[in-house]
């Protein structure tokens, strides 16, 4: 089974931090992250997408989306995917 945490930031200069103190905190439980956002340099997107594949026990992946979705601007979506047998 693969977990995969969607999370969508919107005001992304405002909650970042936030955002990225929390991800930190629950780190262990993070094997790959990958963060999107539109445009570079002056011309940055306030909307960001980070995507992480999670391992650990369920009630720590939903707690990590519970603290996340504590940030205002924060939307998450916790998936469970399986290989069909």
């Amino acid at each position: 089974m693969k977990n995969v945490l969607l999370i969508l930031v919107d005001h992304r200069k405002n909650a970042a931090v936030d955002v990225q103190k929390t991800l930190t905190a629950w780190g262990c439980l993070i094997k790959t992250r990958l963060g999107l956002h539109e445009g570079v340099q002056d011309n940055c997107s306030e909307h960001g997408l980070i995507i992480c594949e999670l391992m650990g026990k369920q009630d720590q992946l939903e707690e990590l989306k519970r603290k996340l979705e504590l940030i205002k601007g924060v939307s998450t979506e916790l998936v469970s995917l399986k290989f069909n047998d």
